[in-house]
């Protein structure tokens, strides 16, 4: 083997520990026969964390070919290994064969060399990962200790464990400056309103000087959303909207809401059949008016806005119809309560699929008295479309219960298939036109007071 007369002190190609590489003629040793061994040596470097690999031992596992196998003799073993076997060899006797050739050289050195890279990068950057996220758990539990007490969210030690389970720790890392990020999202925890109600776009604006800080999908909504959550006042595995609201935040108050046909605030005079929204600013500060001593008492509540607008088309007197399109909010559920408060029948329904069912549970949650339209196993399989186009599979995993009809529940694990309103409209508009559901005809007193 040839020795260079003279080389840098340090490796030129940055790949091995303190230029061990520097006065050696590498290529013999890095024969594509010999690569079978520091590929091995390479993954208990990484693991071990360790790049010179001179000390201790490992094991090893021998090629079948006879190339491989004799190309390590007097590396490793004076004659040629058997094939195949799982063998402990000693790193200190691999180091002294190696330095033979060279005294600085290490197994360490010649394996990243065969490798193209350095050794136990992942140990060390999981090393790196570990400081920077105490750094930041103990900057967290500096910020959660600066929050005044009334705030509603304050961050606990127990909640850093929930957060690393959660994925939100590998969020928080990838970001540029996680520690800017984490003061952010302690200067919102801190403005959070301790009671009444704060508008999602002057919160950001007033913590971090942008209103747009909090949007949908930000670094910074996650984050807050996640400590909330794990301090147990939000929930992220359901809408935004609805953890934002249990924090006292409303994304905003003039969208979203109610689309109502004849459902009406008291003092409110709009046209027969008038299609309006109520928004939440409405919705939270609504007086409801008693039903009339001869009207029928009943609202119908439902998910999708085809049912208002097939209603509009095919029915004629007046509707008292509510549509919440999609998931209702806190909200929306305790107007929904306040109605039922006033006197008011609730009769709810949606599509046959997890979120529908879902709305009616949290609705019949709300309002006890409620009752589900149209929402059984017979209706389900009415609703069944004969040949859909691309049907879908409905989510078995968050389907949940149906305790108003328990053979809704089986009948749809049963098909596997969601069923939509679209597919009812016809009982829909009937009982629309009847003023009650048809499961819960009306009873007249003597005084003409439908029940």
């Amino acid at each position: 083997m040839t020795l260079l007369s003279s080389g840098p002190t340090t490796c030129p190609e940055q790949l091995c520990h303190n230029g061990a590489c520097r006065r050696t003629d590498l290529p013999p040793l890095l024969s594509p026969n010999v690569r079978w061994l520091w590929d091995q040596i390479a993954q208990r470097a990484d693991r071990r964390g360790d790049a010179v690999m001179n000390s201790g031992t490992m094991k090893i596992t021998t090629p079948h070919s006879p190339a491989q196998r004799a190309a390590v003799i007097g590396l490793l073993a004076a004659s040629t290994l058997p094939p195949g076997v799982t063998r402990r060899i000693d790193l200190d006797q691999l180091t002294q064969a190696l330095r033979r050739r060279e005294p600085g050289l290490t197994p360490g050195a010649v394996t990243a060399h065969a490798l193209g890279r350095p050794l136990a990068r992942r140990a060390a950057d999981k090393a790196r990962q570990t400081a920077r996220l105490t750094t930041l758990q103990h900057l967290r539990s500096r910020l959660a200790r600066a929050l005044p007490t009334t705030a509603p969210v304050r961050p606990d030690d127990a909640g850093w464990d929930c957060l690393r389970r959660r994925g939100t720790l590998a969020r928080l890392q990838q970001h540029p400056d996680p520690e800017r990020l984490l003061r952010a999202c302690f200067a919102v925890l801190h403005h959070l309103p301790a009671s009444g109600r704060a508008d999602r776009r002057r919160l950001a604006h007033t913590a971090v000087g942008n209103p747009h800080a909090l949007d949908a999908g930000t670094d910074l909504a996650c984050l807050v959303l996640a400590e909330a959550a794990a301090g147990g006042r939000a929930d992220t595995a359901g809408a935004a909207r609805e953890a934002w609201d249990r924090l006292g935040v409303d994304l905003d108050t003039l969208t979203g809401g109610l689309l109502t046909l004849g459902v009406h605030p008291a003092g409110w005079h709009i046209p027969a059949n008038q299609p309006i929204v109520l928004t939440p600013h409405v919705l939270r500060n609504a007086q409801w008016p008693a039903p009339g001593q001869h009207e029928r008492p009943w609202i119908f509540l439902t998910e999708n806005p085809a049912v208002a607008a097939a209603a509009l088309d095919d029915v004629e007197g007046r509707v008292r119809l509510l549509c919440t399109v999609g998931t209702p909010s806190r909200t929306e559920l305790q107007a929904l309560a306040r109605l039922a408060d006033s006197g008011w029948r609730i009769a709810v329904r949606a599509d046959f699929d997890a979120a529908g069912l879902a709305l009616v549970r949290s609705v019949l949650h709300t309002v006890p008295e409620a009752e589900a339209w149209h929402m059984t196993a017979d209706d389900y399989t009415a609703s069944l479309h004969p040949s859909p186009f691309e049907p879908g599979a409905l989510d078995f995993d968050h389907l949940g219960d149906t305790p108003w009809d328990p053979p809704l529940a089986a009948a749809m694990h049963a098909c596997g298939r969601p069923a939509y309103e679209e597919g009812l409209l016809g009982p829909l508009l009937t009982d629309l036109r009847q003023g009650y559901p048809s499961a819960s005809a009306p009873v007249a007193t003597t005084a003409g007071v439908f029940r």
